[in-house]
């Protein structure tokens, strides 16, 4: 089953899965926003360096057991959100210590360490349940206010293990109501992805309670957004919205939008990870890998990196590729999907499940343009695809999406990289201990 939003809304697939008792998958991804109307005067943005092209659309899954929802996630590789809600429990900062978990490689990731974080008795089950209920509440609430994208649900083994599941018609009666409910904050709330800020502090010392006040002086702080805030204190976006808005309409409370403060891991922020990338820069040229098995679009990648300063290098035998990488640390892989042996989701997923490539952008090169290929290539953790032929510009705007601008003089053709890696290095697979091949059918 799959199709555009505009010819079936989200409650009438989700209920058409309920009463088939399928088990399986449900992808959705939205078409490309339009800008955000400024016309509210009580709304200040915060200047985004980046341009509108470099922010991926949003996509989310809903897994199903017999009909019932076992699990939600809005982003198939970001643990920041399953962060955010282990803050209730003071459990955010034992994610820097678990182990990748062996059903993360796929795009169950935060689920993977939820349960990583059951199995050492971080959290208790009930906890976990908590979070997973939120997580679903908090992905149906987006989904069902969405009504421009495309959707796929495909049959497959459910997610396992389950720890609870959760009949779909009680939930959309009451999440319905909500997004009804929501609509009404318009134009002065327009996103939970909003963050409050403080704009008069005697007012509301004048009005709220010594317990509210501190709470809004801790989390106002135009950083934190209502989606957030919502996470932080067990409460469902609307009431958090519900409380603001009286104050937002005063102009007592201002909403600014603050998409440097996202994060990827939920572990390290951007701006940290901007710093360590300034280091990465100076020290070296920025290095892409290409795997493919066709000659012409190896030569073609590598001359015109090359041309612009980055060190590239092309593998064309997917086996060897996938040890090659552990050495050449690539800082973007390019990755065919259709070749033989091993083809790019297999290549893709093997990658995923080291904590070396975790973060890594892999984006996956396609001569199909078609909405199956983009489903698999996110189910498998790729970062973006592109669509063969591609041109210079299409391929420079794609590299510099991910890691930047090279800031080095074009790099003179020499002795591939990766024949040296295989010719004279040790390589060490420590990262690919775990990694082992994954499949999937047409």
């Amino acid at each position: 089953m799959q199709g555009k939003l505009s010819e079936i809304d989200i409650r009438s697939i989700l209920q058409l899965v309920e009463l088939g008792q399928r088990t399986g998958e449900l992808f959705v991804e939205a078409y490309p926003s339009q800008p955000v109307s400024l016309g509210n005067p009580g709304l200040s943005y915060l200047q985004d360096a980046r341009s509108p092209r470099t922010l991926a659309e949003p996509y989310w899954f809903v897994f199903f057991l017999n009909g019932q929802i076992v699990y939600a996630a809005d982003r198939a590789a970001n643990l920041s959100r399953l962060s955010d809600y282990l803050r209730r429990y003071r459990a955010d900062t034992a994610l820097n210590t678990l182990v990748v978990p062996s059903i993360a490689a796929q795009n169950a990731l935060e689920y993977g360490y939820l349960w990583a974080l059951l199995e050492n008795h971080t959290l208790t089950p009930a906890q976990g349940r908590s979070i997973i209920q939120s997580m679903v509440h908090e992905t149906l609430f987006d989904l069902l206010g969405l009504h421009q994208g495309s959707f796929i649900f495909e049959l497959g083994p459910a997610l396992a293990p389950q720890l609870t599941t959760l009949e779909v018609t009680p939930l959309l009666t009451k999440i319905m109501k909500q997004v009804q409910e929501w609509k009404q904050f318009h134009p002065h709330i327009q996103s939970p992805d909003q963050c409050p800020t403080i704009a008069d502090i005697a007012t509301l010392q004048e009005t709220l309670s010594k317990r509210t006040l501190t709470i809004l002086d801790r989390y106002a702080d135009g950083k934190t957004s209502i989606r957030q805030i919502a996470r932080y204190l067990n409460r469902d976006i609307l009431t958090v919205s519900r409380a603001i808005y009286p104050y937002v309409q005063k102009g007592v409370i201002q909403l600014v939008y603050n998409i440097e403060q996202e994060t990827e891991t939920g572990v390290r922020g951007k701006l940290t990870r901007a710093k360590d990338f300034r280091l990465h820069q100076k020290s070296r040229n920025l290095r892409v890998v290409c795997i493919d098995d066709g000659i012409t679009v190896r030569e073609t990648v590598e001359q015109i990196l090359r041309h612009h300063g980055y060190e590239a290098t092309a593998i064309a035998n997917p086996l060897n590729a996938l040890s090659l990488v552990f050495q050449l640390k690539p800082d973007l892989i390019l990755c065919d999907i259709a070749m033989p042996e091993l083809d790019g989701y297999e290549i893709c997923a093997m990658l995923r499940k080291s904590t070396a490539f975790r973060q890594i952008p892999i984006v996956m090169l396609t001569g199909k343009d078609g909405f199956i290929d983009r489903v698999k290539a996110k189910m498998v953790g790729a970062t973006d695809y592109l669509t063969k032929p591609f041109g210079e510009s299409e391929l420079l705007m794609l590299v510099e999406k991910y890691i930047g601008v090279s800031n080095r003089e074009a790099v003179q053709p020499g002795e591939s990289l990766a024949n040296k890696a295989a010719d004279g290095l040790e390589i060490d697979m420590t990262d690919a201990e775990s990694i082992s091949p994954v499949s999937f059918g047409e």
